[in-house]
C-alpha cells in the first residue's frame, strides 16, 4: 500500500461517503475507518465495501491516547481525515460537555497522536456553524474564510474550539493541516434527527410549520466529498476552506424555512460564499433537481408527500 489514511467517525452519515470514496478511488491506499458506533455510526451504511482488501474497520474512541497509538503504530498511519464528532445542536444545549470531550478533547488527542507519529497531512472536517448566523433582511451577506469566528451554540462553539486547536498545532508543532467548513449536508444514511429527513417524517404526520423564521442551505453529500477529493490529502497546510451549494445561487438551490418551536442556538441564517470550492456544483433549477432525485432515491413516497406539502404552503 502507497499510503494508509485514518478516518474517524467513518460509520456516520457524511463520513461513510467519504470512506467509500476514498476505497474506491485510491485502491493502492489502506483506509482505517476508525469509529466509536454511539447512536449516529452504523456500519450498515458500508456494506458494500466492507469486504475491500484495501478497507479496516477498527472500533475505538478518538478520546483513547493508549488505543491511537495502538493503531497509528500497527497500521503505519501517515494521513488522517478527522470527522468522528457529535454535531446535533438541540443534544449540545442539553448536554454541552460531551461536546467538549468528543469535539475538543477527543481532536486534541488525535492531534497528539498525529504529532507524536510524524504523520504526513491532518484534515480537519468543520462546520460553517462556526461563523454564526447572518440577518435576515441582508440576502447580499454570505460567509467567507475571513469571516471571524462567531459561534452561537455549544455545538458550534466546541468545533471552533477545535478548529483554532488544529491551527494551533500547525504553528506551535509545525503539523501540516488543512480544514473545510462545510454547509448543511443530505443524502443517503442521513440520520432522521437532521432537517430534511425530519422534514419528511413530519410531512408525512402533517406536521410542518406554516411559518418559518430561520434560512437554511443543504450541499448534496455526494457534492460535499466529492467536489475535489484530492484536497483532503495534498491542499495547501495551514488553509481553511468553505464547501457550499453554488455560492451565486443559493436561494434558488435548497432554501427551507421552518420552525421547530424555536430550539435554542439555532441559527437564522447561514450562507456561504467561497473563493476555493468552485468546483462546477448544480445551482438553480438543477440543484432542486439533484434534491428530488435525493429524496426520491432515500424514500419514494416520502419525497413525493414532503415536495406536494411544500409546493401546497408556497
Amino acid at each position: 500500500m502507497k499510503r494508509t489514511i485514518l478516518i474517524t467517525g467513518g460509520a456516520g452519515f457524511i463520513g461513510s461517503h467519504v470512506v467509500r470514496l476514498f476505497v474506491t478511488k485510491y485502491p493502492d491506499y489502506r483506509i482505517v475507518n476508525l469509529d466509536k458506533l454511539t447512536y449516529a455510526g452504523n456500519l450498515a451504511n458500508l456494506r458494500d465495501i466492507e469486504d475491500s482488501p484495501n478497507y479496516v474497520f477498527e472500533k475505538g474512541d478518538i478520546c483513547d491516547l493508549d488505543m491511537l497509538r495502538t493503531l497509528f503504530g500497527q497500521y503505519d498511519i501517515d494521513g488522517v481525515i478527522h470527522l468522528a464528532a457529535e454535531s446535533h445542536v438541540d443534544r449540545s444545549v442539553v448536554d454541552p460537555e460531551s461536546f467538549v470531550r468528543t469535539n475538543v478533547m477527543g481532536t486534541t488527542t488525535l492531534l497528539d497522536a498525529c504529532k507524536e507519529y510524524g504523520i504526513k497531512r491532518y484534515h480537519q472536517v468543520s462546520t460553517d456553524e462556526v461563523y454564526g448566523d447572518l440577518p435576515l433582511d441582508r440576502p447580499d451577506l454570505f460567509f467567507t474564510e475571513e469571516t471571524p469566528l462567531h459561534t452561537s451554540s455549544p455545538y458550534s462553539s466546541s468545533k471552533a474550539s477545535a478548529d483554532l486547536f488544529v491551527m494551533a498545532y500547525h504553528r506551535t508543532f509545525g503539523l501540516p493541516v488543512t480544514i473545510s467548513r462545510c454547509s448543511n449536508n443530505y443524502g443517503p444514511y442521513h440520520f432522521p434527527e437532521k432537517l430534511i429527513p425530519l422534514m419528511i417524517s413530519r410531512a408525512l404526520a402533517d406536521e410542518l410549520a406554516r411559518n418559518g423564521m430561520q434560512v437554511t442551505f443543504a450541499l448534496n453529500v455526494g457534492q460535499a466529498r466529492s467536489g475535489n477529493p484530492d484536497y483532503l490529502v495534498t491542499g495547501q497546510v495551514d488553509e481553511a476552506w468553505l464547501r457550499e451549494t453554488s455560492a451565486t445561487d443559493l436561494a434558488t438551490n435548497l432554501r427551507v424555512n421552518y420552525v421547530l418551536a424555536n430550539r435554542q442556538g439555532r441559527l437564522l441564517r447561514e450562507s456561504l460564499s467561497s473563493s476555493q470550492s468552485r468546483t462546477g456544483l448544480p445551482s438553480g433549477a438543477a440543484a432542486e433537481n439533484l434534491m428530488l432525485e435525493t429524496l426520491r432515491d432515500l424514500v419514494k413516497p416520502m419525497a413525493q408527500k414532503i415536495v406536494q406539502t411544500i409546493q401546497a404552503k408556497k
